[in-house]
């Protein structure tokens, strides 16, 4: 967990090359903060306007966070079962961080630019966001059959449009698998592929 975390601020540290541009006022929030190194649900970061250039601070209640860790309750029976509940965790916090940010009007594999200070996401916003939700949902100690990875990026700026996922790694078989919010509409369940596949390309029909 230490190397994740250590490797989660490097990519932030890197987003923040792109500059902290003026940015629509939130909710509670009149400038921009640095993450939360150790996000819980009553205290963690949420990233905004591309490359993390916006950084506010969110906390869910008591009920909220009882409806995340439902999903969870029973323990999954096997990986593939916890990897449905972990996709449809990640839905149920952006739908609860989406409205109080306006990031509920997300919309699934858009851009709109660089200094965009719409609620639009890109992929560096969701993939921070999505890890940051995952090591919640990991310290709570109700994952079985995953552990949290750094997120990891695909294709490069000049060579290829590079894209970056959170990542979960099946502990029975070694396996990583990217999951991805990036592709849907805000508070979607995330997608959650073969790791090795998403490097290849891989995109929902």
């Amino acid at each position: 967990m230490g190397r994740l975390r250590a490797l989660l601020g490097a990519l932030l540290f890197s987003a923040s090359f792109l500059g902290h541009a003026p940015a629509a006022d939130l909710p509670g929030e009149e400038e921009p903060r640095e993450p939360i190194a150790d996000p819980s649900p009553q205290r963690f970061s949420v990233c905004l306007l591309y490359g993390c250039r916006r950084v506010a601070e969110m906390g869910l209640a008591r009920a909220q966070w009882g409806r995340v860790r439902g999903l969870f309750s029973p323990p999954a029976r096997d990986a593939a079962q916890e990897r449905e509940r972990i996709a449809r965790a990640i839905g149920v916090m952006e739908t609860m961080v989406g409205k109080r940010l306006g990031t509920d009007r997300d919309r699934g594999g858009g851009w709109r630019g660089l200094f965009t200070t719409s609620p639009q996401q890109d992929c560096i916003d969701e993939s921070t966001n999505s890890t940051t939700y995952l090591r919640i949902i990991a310290d709570a100690g109700v994952l079985r059959w995953h552990t949290i990875e750094a997120p990891v990026t695909r294709g490069h700026v000049i060579f290829g449009h590079p894209h970056t996922t959170a990542v979960v790694g099946d502990t029975a078989t070694g396996e990583d698998y990217a999951v991805d919010s990036w592709f849907l509409d805000n508070g979607q369940p995330a997608v959650i592929v073969p790791l090795s596949a998403w490097r290849r390309g891989w995109r929902p029909q």
